[in-house]
């Protein structure tokens, strides 16, 4: 598969591209954002969140994250957002940070409000949050490039944005569990607290 390359068609035209792969059935895209490259599809697809465990090679226990445009709207999902939750997206959305919160149906999720008009222009076109996780084979070091990241799936993608490389000293968003009364840091990041 040949990427797209954001710096010739714009961020406009990429979004509406990845908007359009996004109502196929099973679409999974790979994508730059302002941390690494990641693959993200729609959270209320089954088989493409399927699809993204296969080409990772991820554990399935691991749960995947969702990017979303308005944390705010988590709630009508079952998002439990009062106390540390809302407190940290008030102060680092958008931002490289991913929040873990309660579901009030039980068990957790981990979501992020993204800094980069790409996934959010994306977020906007599709109207629902999208499952996301960074593109290297799982356990291996992050994807810095379109190339690289491509070389470390298990299968191809929908469509593939080429961003440029992303800075060899790039992190992977913060990770906080904010479930409880502090927080706690479970993956160290651009964040820190």
């Amino acid at each position: 598969m040949e990427p797209v390359r954001l710096d010739r068609i714009g961020v406009a035209e990429a979004a509406r591209l990845a908007a359009e792969a996004l109502k196929r059935p099973g679409a999974v895209l790979l994508l730059p954002t302002e941390t690494v490259y990641g693959l993200v599809c729609r959270a209320d697809d089954a088989a493409a969140v399927a699809k993204i465990y296969d080409l990772k090679d991820r554990d399935r226990s691991k749960l995947l994250g969702w990017f979303v445009g308005d944390w705010r709207k988590l709630a009508e999902y079952g998002v439990e957002l009062e106390g540390l939750p809302s407190e940290l997206a008030e102060k680092y959305c958008p931002g490289p940070i991913t929040i873990i919160a309660r579901i009030k149906a039980g068990g957790t999720l981990g979501f992020r409000v993204p800094d980069y008009p790409l996934i959010l222009e994306i977020l906007k076109l599709a109207g629902v949050p999208l499952a996301q996780t960074s593109a290297n084979h799982s356990g291996h070091p992050n994807a810095l490039s379109v190339k690289a990241a491509l070389a470390e799936l298990s299968g191809d993608v929908e469509l593939a944005v080429d961003g440029g490389d992303i800075p060899p000293d790039a992190q992977g968003s913060t990770v906080v569990d904010a479930t409880g009364n502090a927080v706690r840091v479970l993956r160290p990041g651009p964040i820190s607290f």
